[in-house]
């Protein structure tokens, strides 16, 4: 690959999805992208550059998209999180809402559905204190390949090895051959939809919380402070937004202030109302008889 043809695929994935590669990457893109290329039919990573560029081929420029994500993830990733969930979010929204009685979730970086399940998983262990309540589960990613991965539940055994607790194994899995498949009742907790992050998310509604761990990291700083007003956008005032480990909104946005000493748990930043200053009273104009008039 040219350095022209690798310059052209770093504005393309930021263009498409955000996601910034620095100039010595090229050995991951030309290792991700072939298998790509092969599959279109196309002889090199060059012929694909070309088709890039002289055709509008959508599902080619996907292909290229998805397989440059980054789709790391596995059960209860980074723990704290899902501590925060339990003992801080669900209580205080639990209160918030009794009203309604609803409460609604995003995970808008869901890769293969280990993150929302986890979520459905500290809610079934909550069954008592939900009881009545509808509690939505949005899971969202760029890429329809994990989405699918992640609609089936199924996931290898080294899958259900990394961060999910045996008892939750033997309570919400099944055996499928050499796969493990997440319970049909979990698995009907959770929505799934594609997305990327770029572009509007407004119609989705407002929800509760917020889930948007280990992606803002591939994003330039730009990039980070426009999807973090536009979260803010769609968070409830009081609701909250989780974010992971090596990120934050502090020098980007004062959209969210943090919860606590709780590194990675925000809340939106209520801005107190502007002070009206009162107008000075114009004064009242006298009335002078002229001529005789009243």
């Amino acid at each position: 690959m040219t350095p022209l043809d690798y310059d052209f695929l770093r504005k393309c994935l930021k263009q498409r999805s955000g996601l910034v590669l620095s100039a010595d990457k090229q050995y991951l893109v030309e290792s991700r992208l072939l298998p790509v290329a092969r599959k279109a039919g196309l002889a090199n990573l060059a012929a694909l550059v070309d088709a890039l560029k002289f055709s509008d081929n959508g599902p080619l420029m996907n292909a290229v998209v998805e397989a440059m994500a980054t789709n790391e993830s596995f059960f209860f990733r980074d723990k704290i999180p899902f501590e925060h969930f339990r003992s801080i979010i669900m209580p205080a929204l639990l209160a918030a809402r009794r009203a309604s009685r609803t409460i609604r979730v995003w995970c808008a970086a869901a890769s293969t559905g280990q993150e929302p399940y986890s979520l459905a998983m500290c809610l079934k262990q909550m069954e008592r204190e939900i009881a009545g309540w509808r509690i939505e589960i949005l899971a969202t990613d760029l890429s329809g390949d994990v989405l699918e991965k992640a609609q089936a539940g199924l996931y290898s055994q080294f899958e259900v090895q990394r961060g999910l607790p045996i008892q939750f194994l033997i309570k919400h899995f099944t055996q499928v051959g050499e796969l493990w498949q997440i319970a049909p009742e979990l698995r009907a907790m959770v929505k799934y939809r594609q997305l990327n992050l770029l572009s509007s998310f407004s119609n989705l509604g407002i929800f509760d919380l917020i889930f948007c761990r280990n992606v803002l990291i591939y994003f330039d700083q730009q990039t980070k402070v426009d999807v973090l007003e536009r979260l803010a956008r769609v968070t409830a005032h009081d609701g909250y937004l989780v974010l992971g480990a090596a990120e934050t909104v502090v020098g980007l946005t004062d959209s969210f202030k943090i919860v606590g000493d709780k590194h990675g748990l925000y809340a939106p930043h209520i801005r107190p109302p502007r002070p009206v200053t009162p107008r000075a009273a114009k004064p009242v104009p006298r009335l002078v008889a002229v001529n005789g008039g009243r």
